[in-house]
């Protein structure tokens, strides 16, 4: 099913399309796990997110634009607090981050992570205590480190021989001893796309446990005694739902940790595991809760200690998409529609797609050219009773692959000036917009209690101009 899917169905497409999706009853009716929590669809037929209709949403901030569920993202930072009441928990911010995030996260008790100078930046601006902000990042400015150590960042993850260079003539320097994570790269094979998995070998992310780069970094950290060494860092990949990729890492970074204690007499207290957990983008995604996620990885750490004969380290993870994720949907205005032939054999309707185009795209979300990503899509401004048509939403840039949502059953009446909702867009979308084809990013709007307050504004041609010096 889909995220307007529920009931009976009726039928399945063909070769022409995703083979999974099937043609919905009722396409009006919503996937709850796809959407925030406080959305529904409201008498008039209209969505509603926080008691706030989608058509006055539009009316005031105009379209694109992404909606956040203000409620929805603190109550999955509880979420997550709960589950994990005695261990550390790091919002990883490349997911998503600006000024109001980074203090709500704050605010439910979470730690930030980092990973760039203006990550960090903006987590500051936010009023985020330094001391609970995690520092990543394969290469990392003397700059970026110099600021760290100058505001006194929790934690920093170092990544290379280069960087415990860098970092060790800083903090010489200014006689401080920051306290630092080794990242090891773990050799797993995270069952998710190439681009989103980091524990492989052939990548640009940690010292390798198999090459003995990793030991060899603790060794050294350890004995030139500048930095102070806490633990181990491991992180295995992006939209994972398998818990097997995170048994192996913690094994194999465990028994370094014995490696440790064996050479230097040295146990770690520290073991941050990283994050990388799935979220439901279709119905066929099946997230873990994170209770479940935290009896799952307890378990392992728990049993690697035991058979390591080692005490258990304080364990860290980074949640973000697992937070901001579903959080968040995009909403647009349709422009066009065509409908076009799909080729020989056709689909369950008429051997016809119908192509939406919307006022956004690739510009606003690009995980789904450059992952391959599936997204869902509905009908937002208005119920329908017309047939589904197999539909694929576009967006208004001059590439082909600009595709929001690949396939998709709408209502056959959809038309220009409707609007359209895409959700899990919290994690990724924003973070990594563009201004493509010069068109400016979307504002980000928060809605809680039947109150919208806009937390990141659109961007103008204005500001697009006055980058141009030319």
């Amino acid at each position: 099913m889909r995220a307007h899917e529920a009931g009976a169905l009726h039928g399945e497409i063909g070769s022409q399309g995703a083979a999974w999706l099937r043609v919905p009853r009722d396409v009006n009716a919503l996937v709850p796990a796809l959407w925030p929590r406080t959305v529904s669809r409201a008498a008039d037929g209209a969505l509603a997110v926080a008691g706030c209709s989608v058509r006055d949403l539009a009316a005031e901030f105009g379209t694109s634009v992404y909606l956040l569920d203000e409620e929805d993202l603190r109550s999955r930072c509880r979420d997550f607090r709960a589950a994990f009441p005695t261990e550390d928990v790091y919002y990883a911010g490349k997911a998503f981050l600006c000024r109001a995030v980074a203090r709500m996260v704050a605010e439910e008790g979470l730690h930030l992570d980092v990973c760039s100078g203006g990550e960090l930046a903006t987590a500051l601006a936010a009023g985020v205590p330094p001391e609970r902000i995690g520092f990543h990042g394969n290469n990392k400015s003397i700059a970026e480190l110099s600021r760290a150590l100058d505001v006194g960042v929790g934690r920093i993850i170092v990544d290379s021989s280069h960087e415990i260079d860098r970092l060790t003539a800083l903090a010489r320097e200014r006689g401080v001893r920051p306290r630092v994570l080794v990242r090891v790269t773990v050799g797993v094979e995270a069952h998710t796309h190439e681009f989103i998995a980091t524990a492989h070998e052939d990548q640009k992310f940690g010292f390798s446990l198999a090459e003995g780069a990793a030991i060899a970094a603790v060794l050294r950290i350890l004995d030139e005694d500048v930095l102070e060494l806490r633990g181990l860092h491991s992180h295995i990949g992006s939209q994972i739902f398998d818990a097997s990729g995170f048994e192996v890492s913690a094994r194999r970074v465990l028994a370094l940790q014995a490696q440790i204690r064996d050479a230097r007499g040295v146990q770690l207290p520290e073991l941050d595991l990283g994050g990388g957990f799935g979220i439901a983008y279709t119905s066929q995604d099946d997230p873990a809760t994170p209770a479940d996620l935290a009896k799952r990885l307890r378990k392992i750490v728990d049993g690697e200690c035991a058979a390591e004969r080692l005490a258990v380290p304080h364990l860290s993870i980074e949640p973000g998409r697992a937070i901001v994720g579903p959080a968040m949907f995009t909403l647009y205005e349709v422009g066009t529609v065509k409908s076009v032939p799909v080729g020989t054999g056709g689909d369950a309707v008429d051997g016809r797609r119908c192509y939406v185009s919307v006022d956004g795209g690739m510009s606003d979300n690009i995980r789904t050219a450059l992952y391959d990503a599936s997204y869902s899509a509905t009908l937002a401004s208005r119920a329908s009773v017309a047939e589904p048509v197999l539909a694929r939403v576009v967006g208004k840039h001059c590439e082909s692959g600009d595709i929001v949502v690949k396939d998709e059953f709408l209502p056959a009446d959809v038309q220009p000036g409707d609007l359209v909702a895409v959700p899990g867009t919290g994690a990724y979308c924003r973070s990594m917009a563009s201004n493509y084809n010069h068109v400016p990013r979307p504002p980000v709007v928060a809605v809680r209690d039947g109150r919208a307050r806009l937390i990141v504004r659109r961007e103008t041609e204005e500001d697009l101009l006055a980058l141009d010096v030319g």
